[in-house]
């Protein structure tokens, strides 16, 4: 059965948050945008509704919620009163309910959590799922940088998420694709459901995108770049139907835009993924 269209997300981790690469995206018609309450130094949301609080209500809104103001720095809980509340606040701020509340790496607190990960974990879910119950959001998600840590906590006691971000690309690791595939199976979540993350590892200059041609990965077509071609396939590694990808240049985004006309070859994907977990198994022996 045929997945929905692939969809890019304009993610602001990296973001200056300027007002014209929100109309830039608008006038490429991406309509959805990432961020977190961590961002820009906790100030996201209160910068978007300041430079651009009249576009927001033209966006699907996705922000995360898990990283807080520490004596040290950011810190990370799981506690559902400070979940909740920050749910709250960040719709506060942007002057609007989000979209989608991601539960963002909640690993990094489940690593340190004996014997009680799996309570804590469905505690910090529950929490969510509560906020949307009472409108402060719309949905609830999980974002996980390593999903490895979750996979034996998922259980009939934990809500089911309505999204997952996983890391998505050719640069991902065959242990943190398996994962993420075992997370999207446990929670049966759809194509749609799936968003993938840091498709170039954090940045298209890296030395790699010189050596490696990920147009291999596509059927017949040459008009896409290296960096179109890495980008359309990220939506095969793992299977996601939406990408947030970080720019502040109008023009790249563009340029990824354009790369959705892309058609990828899934058995090139497919043996490439044998090829990963080959490796990888040879590695950790």
């Amino acid at each position: 059965m045929r997945g929905p269209d692939p969809r890019v997300v304009l993610g602001l981790h990296r973001s200056r948050h300027e007002r014209r690469l929100l109309t830039g995206a608008l006038d490429l018609g991406v309509t959805a945008l990432d961020t977190s309450t961590n961002y820009a130094g906790f100030r996201s949301h209160q910068i978007l509704a300041r430079t651009a609080g009249d576009l927001l209500p033209k966006f699907m809104i996705s922000t995360k919620v898990g990283y807080f103001p520490g004596p040290d720095g950011a810190e990370h809980s799981l506690d559902p009163v400070r979940l909740e509340a920050a749910v709250e606040e960040a719709a506060k701020d942007l002057g609007r309910a989000p979209d989608i509340v991601f539960l963002h790496n909640p690993e990094q607190s489940l690593r340190q959590a004996v014997p009680y990960k799996k309570d804590l974990l469905a505690a910090a879910c529950t929490a969510l799922d509560d906020a949307t119950a009472k409108g402060l959001c719309a949905a609830w998600g999980v974002a996980s940088w390593d999903p490895s840590p979750l996979l034996s906590m998922v259980a009939p006691t934990v809500p089911r998420p309505s999204v997952l971000m996983v890391r998505a690309g050719l640069l991902v690791g065959a242990r943190t694709l398996d994962a993420a595939d075992t997370l999207i199976d446990a929670w049966d979540l759809s194509d749609g459901e799936v968003w993938g993350m840091s498709p170039f590892g954090g940045t298209t200059n890296a030395s790699v995108w010189d050596r490696v041609d990920p147009r291999l990965f596509l059927q017949a077509d040459g008009r896409l770049s290296r960096v179109q071609a890495a980008f359309r396939t990220a939506y095969h590694l793992p299977r996601v139907g939406s990408i947030a990808v970080g720019t502040d240049e109008p023009a790249h985004l563009g340029e990824l835009v354009g790369a959705l006309v892309g058609q990828v070859e899934e058995r090139t994907v497919q043996e490439y993924r044998r090829l990963l977990r080959d490796r990888s198994g040879d590695q950790s022996s």
